[in-house]
């Protein structure tokens, strides 16, 4: 086991403080800092500490992957099949959605045979892989995800009583399943800029009074049933002024996550995350398909190619208890599997049990590592490499209570 450094990603929508404070650093930050990334995503490896010598994990796979990888070295090519991140999201991120494995194969090849640069930002697919992905909270956790029920979308827009907006409540109350939001979903993301010009403020007016109806202080009510959605739209309009996807986003499930809840996201479902700090594990892949509320490339038809319609239920998964303070998320994801351990100085050492080769993510307090005599102390922010051929881990925290996720291959 060597300790692994995550590749630090600056992007607007990040946060000055809550990266720069879990890693203990100086606060604030030079610049928003969204992510860190333990993985082995040739975009941005992260770094293998060994004996005083660093080099990209990247680059120690490519040495040895048999050696590395172990048993399921051949299923994923020799590849990492996972990326692990900490995210923290300051600000709403793109309206997004990620291809399927055909999918993505089919975009990267297509996208190669038109000889566009991989470093290109009209680029949509960085690589052939599917991208699934789990999100775990590590503070209260806000997000869109999925598409609503459609029933449940009429009440919402027939409760702004905007009569610019009846023609398309009427739309989707008369098909309400997934066709009908493919309709209305095309219709707003594809809307001309004038017509949008025209709609978008009277949505929002009607989003103001729906807030403000009955109090005769005119101050916000917190009690009213759809508060959390419609106060969001109002949010990501001041953020993205006239974009169509505040509109788009009146069609997803608004989902709040207490610290330890997770989200699993799979190929094709429209999201985006608003704000908060948590743990991302996903297929080793950086496929991303945007239809708005980003200043980066913006694909609209491409992004309808890959999405799935079908209503989704609130896909919060809550952690399993798998023995004395370990957590298991289960997910159909077959690339990657995550636990969460809370230590507690002074219980001693716990086992870390994991599939085949992973990366042990320290995400609160310190932790000393040990193999067969050997210690490695880890602190927050940062995390070790374990390859499939180190066995009997074991993890204590040091100085007070502490927080490990541990991220493997599929079980």
């Amino acid at each position: 086991m060597h300790e692994l450094v995550g590749a630090l990603r600056s992007y607007a929508w990040g946060s000055r403080t809550a990266l720069a404070q879990l890693c203990g650093r100086e606060v604030p930050s030079a610049h928003p800092e969204a992510e860190l990334w333990f993985g082995a995503h040739p975009a941005d490896p992260a770094q293998v500490r060994t004996d005083g010598v660093t080099r990209s994990l990247l680059e120690v796979l490519e040495a040895d992957p048999t050696g590395e990888l172990g048993s399921v070295a051949p299923a994923f090519g020799g590849r990492l099949p996972f990326l692990v991140k900490i995210l923290a999201a300051e600000e709403p991120l793109s309206l997004q959605a990620h291809p399927s494995a055909d999918q993505a194969r089919y975009g990267f090849e297509r996208e190669n045979h038109h000889r566009v640069p991989l470093d290109s930002p009209m680029r949509n697919y960085r690589d052939d892989s599917h991208k699934p992905e789990l999100v775990v909270a590590l503070d209260r956790f806000e997000a869109l995800a999925g598409f609503r029920d459609p029933l449940r979308t009429v009440e919402l827009l027939s409760s702004l009583a905007v009569p610019e907006l009846v023609q398309y409540t009427e739309l989707l109350a008369a098909q309400p399943d997934s066709g009908g939001l493919r309709t209305l979903f095309t219709t707003w993301i594809t809307l001309p800029q004038a017509m949008l010009a025209t709609l978008l403020p009277k949505v929002l007016d009607g989003c103001v009074r729906y807030l403000k109806q009955g109090d005769p202080t005119d101050s916000p009510r917190q009690n009213k049933e759809f508060a959390a959605e419609v106060q969001t739209t109002l949010e990501l309009a001041e953020a993205y002024p006239g974009d169509a996807g505040v509109l788009a986003a009146l069609l997803l499930n608004r989902v709040t996550l207490e610290p330890g809840q997770g989200l699993f996201l799979a190929a094709g479902s429209l999201h985006a995350y608003l704000r908060g700090m948590g743990v991302e594990i996903m297929a080793n892949s950086d496929n991303v398909l945007r239809g708005g509320l980003t200043p980066k490339h913006v694909d609209v038809p491409e992004l309808l190619r890959v999405l799935d319609f079908e209503p989704l239920r609130l896909p919060i998964i809550e952690p399993e208890p798998v023995g004395r303070e370990s957590f298991r998320y289960r997910t159909p994801a077959a690339e990657f599997a995550l636990r969460r351990f809370e230590l507690t100085e002074g219980e001693g050492p716990m086992d870390i049990p994991r599939s085949g080769p992973g990366i042990l993510l320290i995400t609160a307090g310190r932790v000393r590592l040990t193999q067969h005599g050997d210690a490695l102390p880890i602190t927050a922010g940062s995390a070790a490499w374990v390859s499939a051929t180190d066995t009997d881990i074991r993890a204590e925290a040091i100085g007070g209570p502490a927080q490990l996720f541990c991220a493997c291959v599929g079980e």
